[in-house]
C-alpha cells in the first residue's frame, strides 16, 4: 500500500511542466480557481482537514502552478501510466520521474476541484494513500439499464464459414537471435536487438512475415519474491523480463499456417520512455523498422542471417503483418505510418530505405495517446472488456479517428472481447505461466466486480483468452496479408464467430472497407427528437455521457484537449415507444452502390431487447421503413468501458421498392420500440460485401517539435513552435494551443501543404530573475482530412535559468522540554516563484539517547508515517517515516516543528537527528543541512 503521509518535494523529470509523459496534458479547461498549497509552513498544519490528501501538493503560481503526487515506493510500470483525477473528472497524465515515485501535472490556473477528491490511478487501480489498492465500487446501472449479467447473449452468433484458429499443416522451428544493440534518439542507453523466431520449416517459397512487439511492462526481476523494477540496463543481481517471449502460442499458430514470425524485445525502451514526449511511440517504431531492415537484408543475403533464420523458410517482406500489444500497438501503428510517410530525420532511429510493405496491423489493448492512426493501413484492434490497465479502451480511436481522413478503403476493425483482461494476452505477464512475477491487471481489491472479477460468468480464464486472441490475430493475418475475404465477417461487424475462439464472446464492428458515408454526426447534420452531443467536453449538459451514468465509452476517450470540436454523436433518450429521432443531412447523400445500411449504435450496458425501427427519406420526401433492429447491452459495471457501439445492418431493398432514391437521401429516422431507454448513434453507412484493394494516398505529414529556451532575466521574447510538414499533397489538421497563463485551450482548422511553410504558432516568453519551474507552452495537432500526424504534441518550453535558492536551518541544534515543540526556522537564500519544499529524513543518533516513538505526539506520528507509537522504538527505525517542510512562493522562511509529549519519567536527554534533501526540478537530489533537536525533562 501507498500509505506514507508526506507531501515532500517531487523528484520529477521535466522536459517542461507538461512535456515528457505519454498523454500528460494540461489540466482540462475549467474556470480559473485557486487551491491552497500543501507546501506547508509547519508540519502540524498537515492535519488541517481543508488541505490536500496525503502525498499531494500544489506548488507554483499562475502558469507555473503544478499538482504533485509522491508515492512512498516506486509505482509499477504500466502501459496506461499514471493519471490524475478529481473524483471521476480526468485532470491529466502527469510527468513521471526516473525513480517511479514522483509525478507532476501542470495545472496552471485551472480549477482543482474538491481537494479530498484527488486520486492517482493507473488504469482502474487507485495508487494514492487515501485509497491505495482500492478500486471504484461497482454501482447500480444508469438510466434505462436492467440487471442481468451473462457472458453469452440470448442467442450465440452463427459460425463463420472459415475458422482461422485451426493449426495449419506446417512443422515449426523456434529460436532466438541477439544482435548488437542500437542507439535511438532521446534514449541515453542503447536498446537491445533481441527476438524469438517461430517459423515453418517445410513451407515452399518465400513466406509472409508477422512481427510482434510487446508493451510497457517492468523490465527486470531478481527472482526473489515479487521484486521487479523498471531500470535499464538491468542492475547487477537482476535479469531482463522476457516479455518478448509472451506470444509464442500466437507465433506457433501463424507459423503452422505458413507465416514466418518474430517477436522482438523492447525492455530498453520501457526502461527509458518515462521522459519521452510521445510515450516512446517513435522509439518503438524505430526499433520495429530496425528489425525489418535486418530481415530485408537476410532475404537478400541468407548466409548473413542468424542460425534460426537460416533454418526457416525465407521471409517475403512484401507481405508484412505487425502485431503490437498495449504501447507496442502504438509503436507498430507508428511504424506503419513511418514506412509510408517518413518521420523527420532528427526524430527517427531508422533512416534507411523501406524494403517492406506492411499489409495490416493487429493492435491488442493498445494505447493511442496521440489518437493518430495510420488511415491507409488496415487494422484490427482487440479491446479487452476487463482491461484494468488501458481501462478506457482508447484503442477504439484506431477505428473512429480514421473516419474521413483518407480514402476510407482500408478496413479498420474493433474486436470487443468480453471478459478479457490486459495482461493475459502475453503469457510472460500471466500468473502461473510467466518466468517473472506477474498479476491480473484487473484489480478486484476488497470489492469484487460483477463482470470482471475471476470466477464470474463473464470473465475469461487466461487460457481461453489467449486462445481467442490467437484466433483473431490469425483472422487478421488471413484477411490483410493472405487476402482471404472469407474471414472478413469475423472482423467487420457481420456477426459471425470462430469456433476456435471457444466460449469467448466476441463482437466486432468496423469502418472503411466497402462502406460509403451516409449520416455521420461529425459532419453537416441536424437532429430532431434527439441531440447532437459532444464526445469530449467538460460541459456536462453537452456531454454524451454526463454525470449519473455508470461506466465509460471507448468512443468518447479523452485526448490532450478538454474539448474537441467535431467529435459528436447523436443521443437518443425516450420515455415512450414511437418517438422518432430524425438525423438530417445538410446536403443529400448517396449510397447507391450499397446494398445495406449499416449503423453503429450504443445501448447502455446490461440492457436487454432494445428495439428500433429504421427508416430513410429522400430529398423528394419519399420514405420507407427498412426494418427493425434489436440490441442487448454489453456486460458492464462502472469500472468497465462497456458503452460500445454495436454494428447493425438492414437491407435497402424496402427503400428501393418504395421509390426512395438512394442517390439523394436526406434523413435517417430511428424510432424506438421499447417503452423507455437511451442510445447513441455513432454513424450510419452504406455497406456492401468485399474487401477493396488498399493504396496509400498522398498525404501530408505533420510533426510538432519542442523548442526549449532560457527565460532570460528581463523583457519578453517571441518564439515560433517548430512544426514540420512533409509527405505529399495537402490536408487539413486541427491545431490546439494551450495557454499556461489562463489554462484555456483554443483550436482552429489549418490547411497544410507538403513543401510549404508550416503553420506559424508564436509564443511569448517573459523573463525574470527568480527561481521557478520551467513553463510549457503546449501545442497539439490532430488530422481532419488528407493528413497524418506523427509527433502530435510539442511547443515551447521556457527553461528556468535562475539558480535554486539554498536552505539554511536555525538553530542547528534546537532544544525543548518534554511536552513542548522542537522548533527550527528554515530559511531560503532568496525568494522563489514556486513553493520550495524539502524532504527531511530521520537518521540514527550515533552518541547518546535517541528520541523514540513514544516521546512524540502519537497523532503526529500516525500522520507522518501511518505507524503506531507502540512498541516504543527510536524514530530512525520507523519504516517509511519522512518529514517535510515547505516555503510558499515569494516567501523566504517557514517554521518546522516536531511536537513532543510529557511522560513524567526522569530520563536522560534524548536527541533526534534530521537530514534535509532538496530536489531540483529535474528530479536530482541535493544534500541539504543536517540539524538536531534535543528534548530534556522539564525544570
Amino acid at each position: 500500500m501507498f500509505r506514507v503521509r508526506r507531501t515532500g518535494v517531487v523528484a520529477a523529470v521535466l522536459l517542461a511542466a507538461l512535456a515528457g509523459s505519454p498523454g500528460s496534458t494540461q489540466a482540462h479547461q475549467n474556470t480559473a480557481g485557486s487551491a491552497r498549497s500543501a507546501g506547508l509552513a509547519s508540519t502540524t498544519d498537515a492535519d488541517d482537514p481543508g488541505g490536500l490528501p496525503a502525498g499531494w501538493s500544489l506548488t507554483g503560481e499562475g502558469a507555473a502552478r503544478q499538482l504533485v503526487w509522491r508515492s512512498d515506493k516506486p509505482v509499477p510500470i504500466s502501459d496506461a501510466g499514471v493519471a490524475f483525477y478529481s473524483g471521476d473528472r480526468f485532470l491529466g497524465r502527469p510527468v513521471g520521474s526516473s525513480d517511479g515515485r514522483s509525478f507532476r501535472l501542470a495545472l496552471g490556473p485551472a480549477s482543482l476541484g474538491k481537494p479530498s477528491d484527488l486520486q492517482a490511478r493507473t488504469g482502474e487501480r487507485r495508487l494514492d494513500a487515501a485509497g491505495a489498492g482500492a478500486v471504484r465500487p461497482t454501482a447500480p446501472g444508469g438510466p434505462g439499464e436492467r440487471p442481468g449479467l451473462s457472458g453469452r447473449p440470448a442467442k450465440r452468433l452463427p459460425v463463420n464459414a472459415v475458422d482461422p484458429g485451426k493449426p495449419g499443416p506446417y512443422r515449426t522451428a523456434t529460436g532466438d537471435y541477439d544482435l548488437p544493440s542500437v542507439s535511438l534518439p532521446g534514449l541515453p542507453e542503447r536498446v537491445e536487438m533481441r527476438a524469438v523466431v517461430v517459423a515453418p520449416v517445410n513451407a515452399r517459397g518465400h513466406r509472409p512475415l508477422a512481427l510482434f512487439l510487446h508493451g510497457r511492462h517492468a523490465t527486470c526481476y531478481t527472482g526473489h519474491g515479487n521484486d521487479t523494477g523498471g531500470e535499464w540496463p538491468c542492475p547487477a543481481g537482476s535479469r531482463p523480463i522476457p516479455s518478448y517471449r509472451g506470444y509464442l502460442a500466437d507465433q506457433k499458430l501463424l507459423a503452422s499456417q505458413g507465416y514466418v514470425t518474430v517477436s522482438i524485445a523492447a525492455n530498453g525502451i520501457n526502461g527509458q520512455d518515462y521522459a519521452a514526449e510521445d510515450g516512446g511511440a517513435q522509439a518503438r517504431s524505430s526499433l520495429v523498422r530496425q528489425h525489418l531492415a535486418r530481415w530485408a537484408g537476410w532475404s537478400a543475403d541468407p548466409a548473413s542471417a542468424p542460425p534460426i533464420v537460416r533454418r526457416s523458410a525465407p521471409a517475403d517482406l512484401s507481405r508484412v503483418l505487425l502485431v503490437g500489444h498495449s504501447r507496442g500497438g502504438e509503436g507498430v501503428n507508428r511504424a506503419a505510418m513511418d514506412s509510408l510517410y517518413p518521420a523527420p530525420a532528427d526524430q527517427d532511429g531508422y533512416r534507411g530505405p523501406v524494403r517492406w510493405h506492411i499489409r495490416g496491423t493487429v493492435l491488442i489493448g493498445p494505447t493511442i495517446f496521440g489518437q493518430n492512426p495510420a488511415p491507409d493501413v488496415p487494422s484490427a484492434t482487440i479491446l479487452p472488456g476487463c482491461d484494468g490497465d488501458v481501462s478506457d479502451l482508447q484503442g477504439q480511436m484506431y477505428v473512429d479517428a480514421t473516419r474521413g481522413v483518407s480514402r476510407g478503403a482500408a478496413l479498420h476493425s474493433a474486436v470487443y472481447m468480453v471478459g478479457a483482461d490486459h495482461n493475459f494476452f502475453n503469457s510472460e505477464w500471466t500468473p502461473g505461466q510467466a518466468q517473472a512475477p506477474a498479476e491480473d491487471d484487473f484489480w478486484s481489491g476488497d470489492q469484487p466486480d460483477r463482470v470482471c472479477s475471476p470466477g464470474t460468468a463473464t470473465r475469461l480464464t487466461a487460457r481461453r483468452q489467449q486462445t481467442a486472441g490467437a484466433t483473431y490475430i490469425a483472422a487478421a493475418a488471413r484477411l490483410f496479408v493472405a487476402g482471404d475475404d472469407r474471414v472478413r465477417p469475423l472482423l467487420d461487424g457481420s456477426g459471425r464467430r470462430a469456433p476456435s475462439a471457444g466460449p469467448a464472446r466476441v463482437l466486432t464492428h468496423a469502418v472503411g472497407g466497402r462502406r460509403t458515408p451516409a449520416f455521420l454526426p461529425d459532419g453537416h447534420v441536424s437532429v430532431d427528437g434527439g441531440t447532437l452531443c459532444e464526445e469530449v467536453t467538460e460541459v456536462v449538459s453537452a456531454a454524451c455521457l454526463g454525470s449519473g451514468r455508470s461506466g465509460v465509452s471507448p468512443h468518447f476517450a479523452p485526448w490532450a484537449a478538454s474539448r474537441e470540436p467535431g467529435r459528436r454523436a447523436v443521443a437518443l433518450r425516450w420515455t415512450a415507444a414511437g418517438s422518432t429521432v430524425r438525423i438530417r443531412s445538410e446536403r443529400p447523400v448517396s449510397i447507391a452502390d450499397s446494398r445495406v445500411l449499416a449503423m453503429r449504435l450504443i445501448v447502455p450496458p446490461n440492457t436487454r431487447d432494445t428495439r428500433f425501427d429504421i427508416g430513410l427519406t429522400d430529398a423528394a420526401g419519399h420514405r420507407a421503413t427498412l426494418g427493425r433492429v434489436r440490441l442487448d447491452g454489453l456486460p458492464g459495471t462502472d469500472r468497465t468501458a462497456s458503452y460500445w457501439g454495436q454494428e447493425v445492418r438492414l437491407p435497402l431493398a424496402a427503400a428501393i421498392r418504395a421509390g426512395v432514391d438512394p442517390h439523394r437521401l436526406k434523413s435517417l429516422e430511428i424510432v424506438p420500440r421499447t417503452r423507455s431507454g437511451q442510445a447513441f448513434l455513432l454513424d450510419a453507412w452504406g455497406w456492401r460485401a468485399g474487401t477493396p484493394e488498399v493504396r496509400a494516398a498522398d498525404l501530408a505529414r505533420v510533426d510538432v517539435g519542442r523548442l526549449t529556451v532560457d527565460e532570460g532575466d528581463t523583457g519578453s521574447r517571441t518564439y515560433h513552435v517548430p512544426v514540420k510538414v512533409t509527405g505529399h499533397g495537402n490536408g487539413t489538421v486541427r491545431l490546439f494551443v494551450a495557454d499556461p497563463d489562463t489554462g484555456r485551450t483554443t483550436s482552429r482548422e489549418v490547411t497544410v501543404r507538403a513543401g510549404d511553410s508550416a503553420p506559424d504558432v508564436r509564443v511569448e516568453v517573459r523573463g525574470n530573475e527568480r527561481y521557478g519551474y520551467d513553463v510549457s507552452h503546449d501545442v497539439f495537432v490532430k488530422a481532419v482530412h488528407g493528413a497524418v500526424i506523427g509527433a502530435y504534441r510539442g511547443g515551447v518550453t521556457a527553461r528556468n535559468d535562475d539558480p535554486m535558492p539554498t536552505f539554511k536551518v536555525t538553530p542547528p541544534s534546537a532544544r525543548a522540554a518534554e511536552g513542548r515543540k522542537l522548533t527550527w526556522r528554515v530559511a531560503l537564500s532568496a525568494p522563489a516563484d514556486v513553493d520550495m519544499q524539502s524532504d527531511i529524513a530521520v537518521v540514527r543518533v550515533t552518541g547518546g539517547h535517541e528520541l523514540s516513538t513514544t516521546d512524540v505526539d502519537p497523532q503526529w506520528l500516525r500522520n507522518m508515517s501511518g505507524k503506531e507509537p507502540l512498541p516504543s522504538r527510536p524514530l530512525s527505525q520507523v519504516n517509511g517515516f519522512f518529514l517535510f517542510v515547505g516555503i510558499p512562493a515569494g516567501r523566504t522562511s517557514a517554521e518546522f516543528t516536531v511536537p513532543t509529549v510529557r511522560d513524567r519519567l526522569a530520563e536522560p536527554e534524548e536527541t533526534v537527528r534530521l537530514r534535509m534533501t532538496v530536489y531540483d526540478q529535474t528530479g536530482r537530489p541535493h544534500d541539504g543541512p543536517e540539524f538536531t533537536g534535543t528534548v530534556h525533562d522539564p525544570a
